[in-house]
């Protein structure tokens, strides 16, 4: 065969083999399961929780309890899958925690997982955080005074807690609020406890005036304790605290969305029927529309 021919048959056999190569490639990635379809052929969902962030989830690892835990298992339910939690420290910030625990997963090898709970349905976060989905608000979380109404009648303004024994959650923006209001003129008033319900729980025990904690916090307090009718929660505007609250939803990866869609029905199925509303009752918690 000349030379010419040899060469022009091995161009043509190996254009061919690459042609075939590139067609098994695109074959193979057409029947690449979808991230939904992995979830339903595992049949278990992933959802991550923070850890020590009562009562919301908390609790050992092993028998977490909260709201964001009844929630998960609910959604699960609605989604004929079983549930797996995934409990994890809080990071730096919230984009340290969408990262380690939704799209990437943590340097140690733990996570990512399905869905994220507990996540701030933010404009601004979901700007910073294009490689996720955030969605699915089930509730509006928001700051409050819990006080004892005959200690302390009122409180419509910070001046009214100025003499008072104010307790807060170390690290919080309630205490940062609290304790930076007019360049510090309830700071030396102000004690830090290590989370917000053991910061309301001190109220509670008569050991502090009123205490400067989440909604949820003074509930789960006031809850366990059994003296709803007892206390009192104001409201209380401060420099860098939002009026309206926030609300709190769950996120996925970005292009999962069809886990997106289904959460979201699966949450308005809950919320329709009313067990939404009965999680937050047994968790003594007030669901306030996000």
């Amino acid at each position: 065969m000349p030379v010419s021919s040899a060469l022009r048959h091995t161009v043509s056999r190996r254009q061919a083999m690459g042609l075939a190569a590139l067609l098994w490639g695109a074959s193979a990635w057409s029947q690449e399961p979808s991230a939904m379809e992995k979830i339903k052929a595992r049949g278990t969902l992933k959802v991550a929780v923070y850890k020590d962030n009562g009562p919301y989830s908390d609790g050992p690892a092993n028998d977490l309890h909260g709201l964001d835990i009844t929630l998960a298992q609910a959604l699960a339910r609605q989604l004929n899958l079983k549930l797996s939690l995934l409990p994890f420290d809080a990071g730096e910030n919230m984009n340290d925690d969408l990262r380690n625990m939704v799209w990437k997963g943590h340097y140690l090898g733990y996570g990512p997982a399905d869905v994220m709970m507990h996540v701030p349905v933010d404009r601004y976060l979901m700007g910073e955080n294009k490689q996720t989905l955030i969605f699915g608000a089930y509730v509006r979380e928001h700051l409050v005074v819990l006080h004892d109404p005959s200690k302390i009648a009122s409180v419509y303004n910070p001046e009214d807690l100025v003499g008072k024994t104010l307790s807060a959650e170390q690290g919080s923006g309630a205490a940062s609020a609290l304790m930076g209001y007019r360049g510090g003129l309830l700071r030396t008033q102000v004690s830090i406890f290590k989370d917000g319900i053991e910061a309301a729980k001190r109220v509670l025990s008569g050991q502090m005036d009123a205490a400067f904690v989440s909604r949820a916090q003074a509930e789960a307090a006031i809850f366990a304790a059994g003296e709803k009718n007892k206390w009192a929660l104001s409201s209380l505007t401060l420099p860098g605290v939002m009026p309206n609250g926030w609300p709190l939803g769950m996120a996925v990866k970005a292009d999962n969305t069809a886990l997106a869609t289904a959460l979201d029905q699966a949450l308005g199925a809950l919320r329709e029927n009313g067990e939404l509303t009965k999680i937050f009752q047994a968790h003594g918690l007030t669901l306030a529309a996000p």
